[in-house]
C-alpha cells in the first residue's frame, strides 16, 4: 500500500452544505460521504458501502489489495448517521469497517433483503432490510431500494441467498435538497429507465465504471464506462459521478483506463464538460439541483 496517505484532491469532508445543496466526498471505490442540510438545522451524514480495510477478502492477509489507501480514514470523518450497504460482496460489505462504525457512531444501516444478519454480526443493530422498490424513512430522508443486475455470494453455500440493489435518496419535505441515486454494483440494463420512470430523474447519480474486463465474463454483472454514460442519459441525471474504479485489482483493465474511457465517451456523447466527471480521491464537491 502507498505510504503517502494524503488524498490526491484535498478537500474537507466536514464541509457543511447550505440549503439546496449536497456535499459529496469520494473516499474510494464505492465509498462516498454524502452530507445533506436538514430543515431544522444541522446536517445528515450518509456513508455508502464503507470499506477502509487494506484488502476486500474474508482473510485479512490474502485477496485483492488496494492500489491506494482510502482518501480518509473513519477517524477523519464527521459522525455518520446512516450507512447504505448495497450487497454482501467483500468490496462493499466490509465487516471491520462496520465494526468500527458501530463502536464510534452506531448509525442506522439500510441494506438489501437477507443481508442484515451480516451487519448485525458487526454490532450494528438498527438495520432496515429492503426489497426492490421498498423504502424507509430516517428523519427527513427517504431511502428507496432500487433494482440492479448483479449477484451475491460470500461463502461456498450462500450464492444468491441475499439481494443486491441500489438506493435512491430524497427528501420529500425539502424538495430543494438534491436527490441522489447510488447504483451499487450492477450491469447495464433496462432498470435505469425504470428507475427514472418510477422515481424521477436524480439530481446526482453515482454510477459504477470499473471492473469490466474481460468483457465477455463481466458484462452481466458490471457496467463499463460506455454503458455508464448511457445509464446517465437514461436516468436523465443532472450530475454524474463515477465510482468502483482505481482502488482494488478486481479485473483486467489497466489502472486509469475507466476514467479515460469515461471522459472520451462523455465528450463523444455531447455531454456538458462537467456533467459526468470523476471526483479526485478525497475531493468534496458541493452540488445543487
Amino acid at each position: 500500500m502507498p505510504q503517502n496517505l494524503e488524498p490526491d484532491a484535498p478537500g474537507d469532508p466536514h464541509d457543511v452544505p447550505e440549503q439546496g445543496e449536497a456535499a459529496v466526498t469520494f473516499i474510494g471505490h464505492s465509498t462516498f460521504l454524502l452530507r445533506f442540510p436538514l430543515p431544522e438545522g444541522g446536517t445528515l451524514s450518509v456513508l455508502t458501502d464503507p470499506i477502509f480495510s487494506a484488502r476486500c477478502s474474508p482473510i485479512p492477509f490474502i485477496g485483492p489489495k488496494r492500489f491506494r489507501p482510502p482518501a480518509y480514514q473513519l477517524a477523519d470523518l464527521p459522525p455518520i448517521d446512516v450507512v447504505l450497504v448495497s450487497h454482501c460482496h467483500y468490496d462493499h460489505l466490509d465487516l471491520p469497517s462496520l465494526r468500527a462504525l458501530a463502536q464510534r457512531d452506531n448509525p442506522v444501516v439500510v441494506t438489501t433483503a437477507q443481508t442484515g444478519d451480516l451487519i448485525r454480526k458487526a454490532g450494528l443493530l438498527r438495520v432496515s432490510e429492503l426489497d426492490w422498490w421498498q423504502s424507509v424513512r430516517i428523519s427527513d430522508l427517504e431511502v428507496v431500494c432500487t433494482p440492479a443486475r448483479h449477484f451475491t455470494q460470500r461463502g461456498l453455500t450462500d450464492a444468491g441467498k441475499r439481494l443486491w440493489g441500489g438506493f435512491f435518496l430524497r427528501f420529500p419535505k425539502s424538495p430543494e435538497t438534491p436527490s441522489v441515486f447510488f447504483a451499487g454494483d450492477t450491469a447495464h440494463g433496462p432498470h435505469w429507465k425504470e428507475i427514472g420512470i418510477r422515481l424521477g430523474a436524480p439530481d446526482i447519480a453515482l454510477l459504477p465504471i470499473g471492473a469490466y474486463a474481460p468483457r465477455p465474463m463481466l458484462r452481466k454483472v458490471h457496467t463499463d464506462p460506455v454503458e455508464a454514460v448511457e445509464a446517465f442519459r437514461q436516468l436523465q441525471a443532472r450530475h454524474g459521478i463515477p465510482m468502483h474504479f482505481g482502488t482494488f485489482p478486481l479485473s483486467q483493465e489497466p489502472l486509469g483506463e475507466p476514467e479515460r474511457c469515461l471522459r472520451e465517451t462523455a465528450e463523444w456523447a455531447g455531454l456538458a464538460p462537467d456533467a459526468f466527471v470523476p471526483l479526485g480521491f478525497g475531493e468534496t464537491r458541493l452540488l445543487s439541483q
